[in-house]
Order: structure tokens, then C-alpha cells, then sequence
């Protein structure tokens, strides 16, 4: 700031004269005047304003009474040599106000002299910046700081990761990078809200701020995605305890709004310095290798391993693959046997998408279908097999199986689409099909996303013909209201309950709880992923209506199921 608000000649007329002068104390700088001898005699209002003193109280006061203590001897005397040499000094320094506040002020200091030459006067004028500095201070803190978490974003975490790695260098020090993301975290914003999605990711990073050490990086890279870089670590043994105590950190149920909301993760992790000695290179190999953990199951860690490289290439071959297989509605139907267990008789089954690429081979769903999720394309492949299930009744129709009700599973992105109902009304009327034939399978996370919206749509469902029901249930939220609210006709119990029915006798009061509770409001029962005699029988005392699993059919293609119907009804028959 250059002192040039005022004219020196207007300084020496209100100093001679000792005139009030309404442009003296209008003015928003600071200003103070001396004689000669350094002695305050004129101060104006900012000046009272900014500092906390007012006039009476440094007249004949040295300037040294706003000394913060901050700079040294040298500074001053360099700051005064250049007024004596140039008449003028102007830079930034700080002082300290009555309350014994320091702040920052840009200062210029100008040497008055009279016609002769000689200095009369001092005068000093200065701008408070405390608040410039509050505002370059906040925006450096944006700048490097995650908003939403106050951790670590991903540009100070690059840069703080190069700062570490570069003082690593001429010492034996080792650091292991764990790069990992929240799964299935869309479900939780597309069921609860982003307001809750936020604070879970806030409550997320509050858990890993309370396990690491102190040099330790934790970051949010990105959306769901974190870093942390246990720095100093002695061995692998020590990174997969790290890892461990994550995983198992992040699964305990978060209570948000009244909310227990269950997450897990999956961690890739880089070692340093034998995987990479850059921080993008470790970036990079850490999450080959969390994809690959996700691969595997999700909730566990991964190390990278070189073969991993393979694995990225596999993704975009399977992205290019997956959109062709959706041009040319490359997908097969399997179903599998739904067995009424009064009855004994095979009353409706369910489609199960797959897919065999000319390229890839066999592609499990486990692979394809989360990746379709993540990129959308779960929608058009949702379409396919829509259409797919029509074609597949129209055969058993003609082969006099009509009655076989086809259950089809509906993606929640798929389902939250505004033209969802138009587009499946429009598909069954291309195919000439009967809605009566079907059950939509919808998940918990399905139905609690967007209540009003879900409420409108099950009905109007359930009004063109179709039955619904809940997939998985159990393993989603602790909310029963929906089940009241809703229009639904099965209860789909999920495997994890029934695989342990008879060796877990909680699991028991769990499976056998919830049966009575869906009879009580007139809901049918399905019994998915049974494996043995003993499931069958323990279902059955239990009065299980519906039963579904290897233990009478695997998943098959649609002539090789007409050919299973015939053979059921030869094997009741007694033929």
C-alpha cells in the first residue's frame, strides 16, 4: 500500500495547525503521527479502532507500545535505516492491540520534512489484515483440507505423501499405503439420503483418525475413497493387522438419525519402497489391488502383486465387452425351482441372469453385475432380462406350464428410474404377457429409498397384476414399518440365515420369528440357498411356504427346467 491517500501537504497543515480534519478521520487506514523525537501526537479513528487505543492513551507514546514482540532488533533497524535513506518504508508486520491481540498490518512509515529539509515528523498508515489473512488462511485450508471430513484431501495428500517419500530416501524406512473404499456406500446415499451418506462418511473418518498413529496420513481422496499411509512400518505382518483392525472397524453397525446403518470395506494395499517409490505409482497398485479384494468378495484386504496388472486390463475388456453384450442382448436366463412345500409341487422359479462372452468366457455375476451397477449399465442389462423372462413364459406357456410364476430381480437403480413403470408396462404388452405370472424381487434398500415414491410405484404394480416381494431380508435395515406400508406378497429369507438354521440355534429363532411375522400379516415365506435334508425339514416344521436351493435344483437353462417340471410331476405320480 503506497502512501499516497493523502498529501504529505495536507499531513503538515493538519500537524501545524491541529485541525480536526474530517478527511484525517475518514479515512479507513490507520494512521499515526510523531514529532521528530518519535513522540505520538496525532492518531486517527481507525486508528483507535484497529489498535484499542484511544488518543489520550499513546499521546507522547512511542510506536514501540504496539510492539508484538515478534521481530527482532535487526528488523527494526533495517525498517528505520530505510526511512532515513529513502524517506519512506512500507512492508508487513505485526503489532499488538490493548487486548493483547497480535494482528497483521501492511505499514508504510514516511519521513516529513519541512522547506529545509529537515524531518519534522513521522507519519505511519496502515491496513488491518487480520481479516485478508483469515480469508488466505481459510482458502489454504480448502485448498488442502476435505471439507465434508476435515482429513487429508487428495492434493495435500500428494503432496505430503512426496514430502515423506523424499526424506525416506537415504533411510531404510518402509510405508504401506491402504487404499480403500466404502461398499455398496451408493445403497446408503440412494436408501437414507445424502444428508446421512455425509455423516456416515464424517463418523467413518472419525473411526480411522482414532487408530492411527501420529505421523500416520489419513486422506479423503475422493467421494467414498480414503488413504491412509501407516508410515515406519516394520514388517507385512504389522500392515495386515492395520488392515484387520479396518475392516473389522468400518463393519460395526454405524447409528445415524436413528439409523443402524451396516457398511464394510475393501483395502488395497502398496508397500513402499518395493512396489513403487512415487506416490501415484503406489496410488495406482493400491487400488489394482482393492478391486481385486472387491473381486474376491468385498469386506477384506489385498495385497498388490504384480500379476494384478492383468486384472486392470481384464476391466476395460470388460467394459467393452458388457456394452457389446448389451447391443446384441447377449445374456441367457437360468431359473432355478421354487418348491410350494404343502403342495409339493414346483410353483414358480427364479431368473437368474448370465453371460458368456466370446472373449472373456463365462463371467460370473458376481463380477459383471456390480460393475453394471457402479456404471449404469445395470439398467439396459435389467431391460434384457425383462424381456428375456417374457420370451421364457411364453415357452412354458406353450409347453402347458403357465401357472409357473417367473420371480425377476429388480435393480434398485433400474427400479428409481421415472420411467420404470412405463417401461416394464410397455414390455409386457410387446410380449403379449400377463403381469399375474410374475414376482418382482426387490431389496430392502430397494423399497426404503425415496418412501412416497416406492409406496406409489408398488402399487401401482401390484394393481397391474404383478406380485412383490422382499430379497434378502434380514441382512438390511432393523425397520419393519415398510413391511405394513407396503404391498408386498413374499418375505424372502436370505441364505446366511438358512445355512446355519441347524447349527446356530439364534439363526433358528431368527428364521422361525420371522415366518410367523409374515403369516401374521398375511405374507408367504421363501427360503433361498437350502442345501440339505435337515434345512427342508426344519423349514418345513416351521411352516415355510416356498423353498429354493441346490437341495432340489440348481439354477437351469429354460428347456433343461420344462424337462425338470416333467420329471417332477413323473416323480409324484409315481411313474
Amino acid at each position: 500500500m503506497e502512501v499516497n491517500q493523502l498529501d504529505l501537504n495536507e499531513f503538515k497543515h493538519l500537524i501545524s495547525e491541529g485541525v480536526h480534519s474530517t478527511v484525517f478521520n475518514g479515512v479507513e487506514e490507520g494512521i499515526m503521527i510523531t514529532d521528530c523525537d518519535s513522540r505520538i501526537i496525532r492518531v486517527n479513528t481507525a486508528f483507535e479502532f484497529v489498535t484499542g487505543y484511544s488518543e489520550k492513551e499513546v499521546l507522547h507514546q512511542r510506536p514501540s507500545i504496539l510492539n508484538s514482540g515478534i521481530h527482532n532488533r535487526t528488523f527494526y533497524e533495517k525498517m528505520w535505516k530505510t526511512v532515513f535513506d529513502k524517506g519512506q518504508w512500507s512492508g508487513e508486520i505485526w503489532n499488538r492491540r490493548k487486548t493483547g491481540d497480535i494482528y497483521p498490518e501492511w505499514l508504510t512509515i514516511t519521513a516529513i520534512k519541512n522547506e529545509q529539509g529537515v524531518i519534522t515528523n513521522y507519519c505511519g498508515i496502515f491496513e488491518d489484515l487480520s481479516e485478508q489473512k483469515m480469508t488466505e488462511k481459510e482458502l489454504e485450508r480448502r485448498k488442502l483440507t476435505d471439507i465434508l471430513t476435515g482429513v487429508s484431501n487428495r492434493y495435500s495428500f500428494l503432496e505430503r505423501m512426496e514430502v515423506l517419500l523424499q526424506s525416506s530416501m537415504n533411510h531404510k524406512y518402509h510405508h504401506a499405503l491402504l487404499f480403500f473404499d466404502l461398499d455398496r456406500f451408493k445403497q446408503v446415499n440412494e436408501t437414507l439420503g445424502h444428508e446421512v451418506g455425509d455423516r456416515l462418511l464424517i463418523e467413518v473418518t472419525e473411526r480411522l483418525q482414532g487408530i492411527l498413529k501420529n505421523k500416520d496420513i489419513l486422506a479423503r481422496y475422493g467421494g467414498d475413497e480414503f488413504i491412509v499411509t501407516a508410515t515406519n512400518v516394520h514388517n507385512v505382518q504389522e500392515v495386515a493387522r492395520i488392515a484387520e483392525k479396518i475392516t473389522t472397524l468400518l463393519s460395526e453397525p454405524f447409528c445415524i438419525e436413528g439409523q443402524q446403518v451396516y457398511i464394510s470395506t475393501s483395502i488395497g494395499v502398496s508397500l513402499y519402497p518395493e512396489d513403487g517409490q512415487t506416490a501415484n505409482t503406489l496410488i495406482k497398485k493400491a487400488d489394482q489391488a482393492m478391486y481385486y479384494a472387491k473381486q474376491n468378495g468385498r469386506n477384506q484386504f489385498a495385497f498388490y502383486f504384480d500379476d494384478l496388472q492383468v486384472d486392470s486390463k481384464r476391466v476395460l475388456l470388460l467394459d467393452n465387452e458388457l456394452r457389446h453384450a448389451i447391443r446384441q442382448k447377449d445374456f441367457e436366463l437360468y431359473f432355478q425351482p421354487k418348491v410350494d412345500v404343502k403342495k409339493n409341487e414346483i410353483s414358480g422359479v427364479e431368473a437368474l441372469v448370465r453371460w458368456n462372452d466370446d472373449k472373456l468366457g463365462f463371467v460370473s455375476p458376481a463380477e459383471f453385475i456390480p460393475y453394471a451397477e457402479e456404471t449404469g449399465l445395470i439398467i439396459p442389462i435389467s431391460e434384457i432380462v425383462i424381456e428375456k423372462a417374457c420370451e421364457a413364459h411364453q415357452l412354458l406357456k406353450q409347453r402347458g406350464e403357465e401357472n409357473i410364476n417367473i420371480a425377476i430381480n429388480i435393480s434398485s437403480i433400474h427400479f428409481h428410474q421415472q420411467n420404470f413403470i412405463e417401461s416394464i408396462k410397455h414390455t409386457f404388452e410387446l410380449y403379449n404377457c400377463s403381469p399375474n405370472f410374475f414376482e418382482l424381487e426387490l431389496t430392502e434398500r430397494t423399497v426404503m429409498t425415496n418412501e412416497r415414491d416406492t409406496i406409489q410405484k408398488l402399487i401401482e404394480l401390484k394393481m397391474m397384476g404383478f406380485k412383490l416381494s422382499i430379497d434378502d431380508f434380514g441382512t438390511g435395515y432393523s425397520s419393519l414399518s415398510y413391511l405394513v406400508q407396503f404391498p408386498l406378497n413374499y418375505l424372502k429369507i436370505d441364505r446366511s440365515f438358512i445355512q446355519s438354521i441347524t447349527s446356530i440355534a439364534d439363526n433358528e429363532a431368527v428364521v422361525d420369528a420371522i415366518i410367523q411375522m409374515a403369516h401374521r400379516l398375511h405374507m408367504k415365506v421363501i427360503a433361498e440357498g437350502v442345501e440339505q435334508k435337515e434345512q427342508v425339514k426344519l423349514l418345513q416344521q416351521m411352516g415355510c411356504d416356498m423353498i429354493q436351493g441346490y437341495y432340489y435344483s440348481k439354477p437351469l437353462p429354460i428347456l433343461a427346467l420344462v424337462d425338470f417340471i416333467e420329471f417332477w410331476k413323473l416323480e409324484i405320480k409315481g411313474e
